[in-house]
């Protein structure tokens, strides 16, 4: 087993942390304040390769794997959580759903723009009345005599909504099939009958521009459908494995930028005579930090290589995200409490940390979700 990363990936993350260190990370307390989306530094984001990671280049990526995904992913998120979020849904749920369903037209037309950085996508699944249940929707999609679709209905807490170009919808068009009769589009929101609501004020990622949409006779071509009609449920939720290994990254990102944190200050802090890092009592705080950290570094990468090898990956990227997303709460939490009252000061950026790393237990896929996912895999119970 080599656990060693190769001269390309390596120079990936490197591209990645420069950018992480001298764009995003200066700006990052603006932006958070501020709840501005980020779009130039997103720009430098796509220049540099980082928004099309695993798309290969004839669409205008990268043409790197999986784990250059995860290294990349965990340096911007490290600098801030709300970057990573939207360089997430943009190489995970959108191009990755492009990819592997859309036609060649599709990939060129869409998957480009989004790799290059030159327009932002979203991912629209779930709705106001479901979340966790995803096949309950009722965003319509009635065809036509002519063979378009009109759509109707709202999407809500929708990523990089207020922003984006192109969107993945997912619309019932044949609601006696139930999760069968979903169907993915390809929706640009220049046309008529797209709608966006009001930005969502959230708790943490505070940059991640986030909103409801709505459609309103909204006519979607027939060479706007992604895959085959009835497909749309399945494409969602193999898109979500890929993204899954994302969010884990993202975690790992936010874990990693509060222990750093953590480690500095207990070496400098001094109480009762003697640096705050030599009290038993911190020392396994920050041992069981550590574990915890490296535990879910593992188990993402195990994912992420598995999927680089065209192996099922579905189990392993919930035990990632899983793991990952509770090491963050964890970890920004115990990172807080060392750092005591400055640690729940806005002067520092830890409280930034423990509010971002919430969201990572509950998007794409809550952690009540990866332990059914991972316990069905197990005993292949339903």
């Amino acid at each position: 087993m080599d656990f060693s990363f190769t001269e390309e990936q390596l120079m990936l993350q490197d591209v990645a942390r420069r950018i992480a260190r001298d764009v995003i990370e200066p700006s990052a307390e603006h932006f958070d304040r501020t709840g501005e989306f980020p779009l130039d530094n997103i720009r430098v984001l796509g220049e540099n390769g980082l928004m099309g990671i695993e798309v290969p280049t004839e669409y205008g990526g990268a043409g790197m794997d999986p784990i250059s995904y995860v290294l990349a992913m965990i340096e911007i998120a490290a600098a801030d959580a709300a970057h990573s979020t939207i360089m997430s849904v943009n190489n995970s749920l959108f191009c990755t759903g492009i990819l592997k369903n859309g036609n060649e037209e599709q990939k060129q037309k869409y998957v480009r723009a989004i790799a290059e950085g030159r327009e932002i996508g979203a991912f629209a699944l779930t709705e106001p009345q479901s979340g966790s249940d995803a096949s309950n929707m009722r965003c319509r999609a009635v065809r036509q005599a002519d063979g378009t679709y009109v759509i109707n209905g709202k999407k809500s807490w929708i990523t990089s909504g207020p922003v984006a170009r192109y969107i993945i919808l997912f619309a019932v068009t044949d609601p006696e099939k139930g999760a069968r009769g979903i169907t993915a589009f390809m929706i640009d929101t220049s046309r008529p009958g797209f709608h966006r609501g009001k930005t969502e004020p959230k708790l943490g990622i505070r940059a991640s521009a986030t909103c409801e949409i709505e459609f309103a006779d909204y006519v979607a071509q027939p060479e706007d459908v992604v895959g085959e009609e009835g497909q749309g449920f399945k494409i969602a939720m193999s898109v979500l494995d890929a993204g899954r290994i994302g969010i884990a990254s993202q975690a790992i990102g936010i874990a990693r930028a509060a222990y750093e944190r953590t480690i500095e200050y207990v070496k400098e802090r001094k109480a009762f005579g003697q640096a705050i890092g030599s009290f038993q009592m911190t020392q396994a705080k920050i041992a069981d930090m550590k574990c915890k950290l490296d535990s879910a570094m593992l188990l993402t990468l195990r994912a992420a290589w598995l999927k680089s090898q065209g192996k099922p990956f579905s189990a392993e990227a919930s035990m990632a995200k899983l793991v990952a997303s509770e090491a963050a709460m964890w970890i920004t939490h115990q990172a807080v409490q060392i750092h005591g009252g400055m640690g729940y000061s806005k002067e520092m950026p830890l409280e930034r940390y423990f509010r971002d790393a919430k969201i990572t237990e509950i998007y794409e896929g809550t952690s009540e979700i990866q332990r059914l996912v991972i316990a069905r895999h197990e005993t292949g119970l339903r």
